[in-house]
């Protein structure tokens, strides 16, 4: 199973990013929960959804970011426009 593509992220809607971040949590929480009980089939999951979830949480990260240039470079050409 290769690793899913970061160009797949970037098409989600905020909404979907938070859905999938929740649900790729899940996963992991789950994952623990087998590996501890020793019914872990597929061990490279965990890389799999740590990789997925890193993912996710930059797309996140990069639109809060862009979020926060937009409005502090609207606040500053109101100011020089006064």
């Amino acid at each position: 199973m290769p690793f899913p593509k970061i160009s797949e992220v970037r098409e989600l809607s905020d909404e979907e990013l938070t859905a999938e971040i929740v649900k790729v949590k899940r996963e992991l929480f789950d994952l623990r929960i087998l590996k501890g009980t020793g019914r872990m089939e597929k061990p490279h999951l965990f890389k799999h959804n740590r990789h997925r979830l890193a993912q996710l949480l930059t797309i996140e990260k990069e639109r809060e970011l862009a979020k926060v240039v937009e409005t502090s470079t609207a606040v500053e050409t109101e100011e020089t426009s006064e």
